[in-house]
């Protein structure tokens, strides 16, 4: 009887035996030290925020202010009366037009190529066993521990000579340009996309070898599909590091006579800082910042959950 009734109170309800957390909502719920723990990850989350957020509205409202506000009032978010036409006088007298018509014809082709050579490259080094695989993968590896600016005096001296055999790859020319970023972004794009790949299945590649696609079918019509997360994720890279790239093109892309036919959106905004004279527009500068980081912003926004989603398929494949 004794038995029957171990565990049980009088009321015939079970009883908890001792040492033992009582059931229900209270042993689900986390200890202090993870409630502390999550306070502060989400104090110290919240002035990361503030830190990254404030500086980009400060830029956005100082483009809205006059040249007088900027000086006396630099601190104040609201200013008296709204400015739009700093974007217009930005747009034209600053040349910004002709900057951000350079940089998209720059990076349309740079990002293409770097894409399609790159996922090529990789596919091949993850997919394919041959003699000398890992060689050439380390080889451009070691592209990323080599800074730009160790190869500055090189490639000039590369570029111009090229130049002289063939003026539509010297110096001033957006081709040679498109080149310098393709080559320059390599490097990163096969390490990304090595990983990815590899973590694609192999029965699908080989049953489209079965059903008799070759090499080139099965690498574009069935691989690359399939690896469309990464190729988003890494063309964001791309995109944002050759549309903030400032050294390059104004290592290669000089103007002799002043004047921005060449020139991408990064010399554009040092345009309008120091080329100025004894005149000062600093409404104009902000209006410029704010136009040209507008792009990238909106291409993150956009696709965020494309990046999130392409950098973490290869851990959850």
């Amino acid at each position: 009887m004794s038995t029957a009734t171990h565990g049980l109170d009088r009321a015939g309800q079970a009883t908890t035996p001792p040492g033992t957390a009582p059931a229900g909502r209270d042993a689900h719920r986390p200890g202090w030290g993870s409630r502390i723990f999550n306070g502060f990850s989400h104090l110290f989350l919240l002035v990361w925020a503030l830190m990254v957020l404030y500086p980009l509205l400060w830029v956005v409202m100082s483009a809205l202010k006059s040249d007088s506000e900027v000086i006396q009032e630099p601190l104040s978010l609201i200013p008296d009366t709204l400015h739009f036409d700093n974007f217009a006088r930005a747009w034209t007298a600053g040349h910004l037009g002709s900057f951000f018509l350079n940089t998209l014809l720059v990076l349309i082709g740079s990002v293409t190529l770097t894409m399609l050579l790159g996922s090529m490259a990789a596919y091949a080094l993850a997919r394919y066993e041959f003699r000398g695989n890992r060689l050439i993968y380390y080889m451009f590896l070691s592209g990323l521990t080599l800074p730009i600016y160790l190869a500055a005096v090189p490639l000039f001296k590369g570029v111009y000579n090229t130049g002289v055999s063939f003026p539509l790859l010297g110096p001033n020319k957006h081709v040679m340009l498109i080149l310098v970023y393709v080559a320059w972004s390599l490097s990163f794009t096969i390490f990304f996309m090595h990983s990815f790949f590899r973590t694609l299945p192999d029965s699908i590649a080989e049953a489209a070898q079965v059903d008799g696609a070759s090499h080139t079918r099965t690498f574009f019509s069935v691989m690359l599909p399939m690896a469309k997360p990464g190729l988003i994720s890494i063309g964001i890279f791309n995109v944002l590091g050759q549309w903030n790239q400032w050294y390059l093109p104004t290592l290669l892309m000089q103007s002799v006579s002043g004047e921005p036919k060449h020139q991408v959106i990064a010399q554009g905004l040092i345009e309008l800082s120091v080329n100025q004279g004894y005149k000062s527009d600093w409404s104009g500068l902000f209006a410029g910042v704010t136009m040209a980081m507008l792009p990238v912003l909106i291409v993150y926004i956009v696709f965020q959950r494309q990046v999130q989603s392409g950098l973490t398929a290869g851990v959850g494949k």
